[in-house]
């Protein structure tokens, strides 16, 4: 049986948390919780009713996927923490997936969940995503800083042309591989005009939103997918300290 005959997908980096319950890249069940504030207390509930809309238990589930950031930080967390102990008390394997490139591959799934996010009638933004091209995924770090990812779009899994990394939005504007390109995600929004002043298309939300199918997807495309080599020591990707950590460092400086 493939490991992803149940396969639980947990995505919290963005505003709003997804879970899905996968069989071969086929959804069976989806469950959204649209108040960031409700994304710790209430993910394990979420999971039961996700599991319940597929009649299943979730000791049945052969695999997890969470988003392995970056976002917000507390967020990420979420799904990791819950992630990695579905893992270890279920003895199955735990796979992470960038959460810009689940952002990337996030299409018009349940898009009404995302209508808070951008004003739908913002002349700035574009509901007609090319299905190849050139998609740069850009997530609001406040002020001018961005966590971002580009990434070439067709058939296959997407071939990564920038790797996420934090940077800012002036670094976009002077980057000459993104002229003309399609940014998403909601620091493309927040930024909408000035992108679409150096030529780029601004994609509306839910695409460049991370979620639940976005990292389905991600490991369906994927001809090799690779699980965390050990659960209990993985951990996501912020990209940059916390605040804590940068208090304390900035303390002994």
């Amino acid at each position: 049986m493939s490991v992803f005959h149940r396969l639980l997908a947990i995505e919290t980096a963005g505003p709003v948390a997804s879970i899905v319950l996968a069989e071969g890249g086929r959804v069976l069940a989806r469950h959204f919780l649209e108040e960031p504030r409700t994304h710790a207390a209430g993910m394990i509930p979420a999971i039961e009713v996700t599991l319940g809309k597929a009649g299943l238990d979730r000791r049945e589930l052969t695999a997890v996927a969470v988003g392995a950031g970056p976002g917000s930080f507390t967020g990420v967390r979420v799904a990791a923490a819950t992630g990695k102990g579905l893992a270890h008390a279920l003895g199955i394997p735990l796979f992470p997936v960038s959460s810009l490139l689940a952002a990337a591959l996030t299409e018009q799934v349940a898009a009404e969940t995302f209508a808070g996010v951008a004003d739908p009638s913002d002349a700035a933004l574009s509901s007609a995503a090319p299905p190849i091209g050139l998609r740069v995924v850009l997530f609001d770090a406040r002020g001018e800083r961005l966590f971002m990812a580009a990434y070439r779009l067709g058939a296959d899994l997407p071939a990564v042309v920038e790797e996420p990394r934090f940077g800012t939005l002036p670094d976009v504007l002077a980057d000459l591989r993104f002229r003309g390109a399609a940014f998403c995600g909601d620091g493309a929004i927040r930024h909408a005009r000035r992108l679409a002043e150096s030529g780029g298309t601004i994609l509306a939300p839910p695409i460049g939103f991370p979620s639940a199918d976005g990292l389905v997807r991600a490991l369906d495309l994927d001809p090799d997918p690779r699980p965390a080599p050990d659960p209990h020591v993985w951990e996501p990707s912020y990209l940059r300290d916390t605040g804590a950590v940068r208090a304390r460092r900035a303390a002994g400086n």
